[in-house]
């Protein structure tokens, strides 16, 4: 595996770890130890440990780590202390979704603009307007946009990355059902819900069979 799967895979789970420690908070804790983590995101308390210290986060082994301090130290790490927009390429169904979910901006993300070719589906006014595809360029160069989704069907998704990349966006999260064409000066995250839903529907007749073995013995 190379250093940039591992720092990856390490940036992950502090998200994970993150996430954790605001439910704790939620519920009224104000420490917490490596093991409660371990628990809550099912790793490990020893890769706890080490994923902080790459970071230089120590803790007490007897009082465990404060959780305001934790979390204000992994949104350090992970740029969460400022707020950054985002632009989504497609107003279908998951594009119309991502753009009214409300729980972005507690993420210190905020949907700015999306854009589709569709005429009718085009609102130029509104908190999170929907643009002409053509307005796309000159929307990211102008407000310094640099993350963008990707919600169109197969056939538009590589035309708005290469749009997305030709106006400086640097890192894209892509929801189209295809793995698309990037060089190495943009990230690109690709989710495919229809391969992930049958990962789950596989795992789960997996499990099924299983346990219909365990009952026949």
């Amino acid at each position: 595996m190379n250093n940039s799967s591992l720092n990856r895979n390490c940036v992950i789970r502090l998200f994970s770890y993150k996430n954790a420690l605001n439910r704790l908070k939620s519920l009224g804790f104000i420490k917490v130890f490596s093991e409660n983590l371990a628990d809550a995101v099912g790793g490990n308390s020893t890769q706890v440990r080490k994923d902080f210290s790459l970071f230089g986060i120590t803790g007490n082994k007897k009082g465990g780590y404060v959780i305001d301090s934790l979390i204000e130290s992994l949104n350090s790490i992970l740029g969460k202390n400022e707020l950054y927009r985002v632009v989504i390429v497609g107003g279908g169904n998951i594009g119309t979704a991502l753009r009214n979910y409300k729980g972005f901006e507690k993420e210190g993300i905020k949907i700015v603009a999306v854009f589709d070719i569709d005429i009718s589906k085009q609102q130029k006014t509104g908190e999170v307007p929907i643009l002409p595809l053509e307005d796309l360029v000159g929307f990211v160069a102008e407000n310094k946009i640099e993350i963008g989704i990707i919600a169109t069907p197969e056939a538009g998704a590589q035309r708005a990355l290469d749009l997305m990349l030709s106006a400086g966006i640097k890192g894209v999260l892509n929801f189209a059902p295809i793995r698309l064409r990037a060089g190495e000066e943009i990230v690109v995250n690709n989710i495919n819900l229809g391969i992930e839903l049958e990962n789950v529907i596989y795992l789960v007749n997996v499990m099924g069979k299983q346990k219909g073995l365990t009952h026949h013995r």
